[in-house]
């Protein structure tokens, strides 16, 4: 499972979303709050959103149990 403090050097596809500013500004505050504290180095939000999103998918229950009953065998 991916760590939001993994945020490892792979190749990635761009693709383009838009957030409301209200979580982008969110993202922002939590990318100081894991620096502990510090804006100076935080990770900027096109970097958190990956492995957010990953976790997300990882620890969805609905979605795993869905995803390995229509695996065959």
């Amino acid at each position: 499972m991916t760590r939001l403090s993994d945020l490892t050097d792979e190749k990635p596809l761009r693709i383009t979303v838009e957030l409301p500013a209200r979580l982008h500004r969110e993202l922002l505050a939590y990318a100081v709050a894991m620096n502990d504290g510090e804006a100076n180095g935080a990770p900027p939000p096109e970097r958190l959103i990956p492995p957010m999103i990953e976790r997300f998918i990882a620890t969805d229950r609905s979605y795993s149990k869905r995803r390995h009953a229509a695996q065959p065998g």
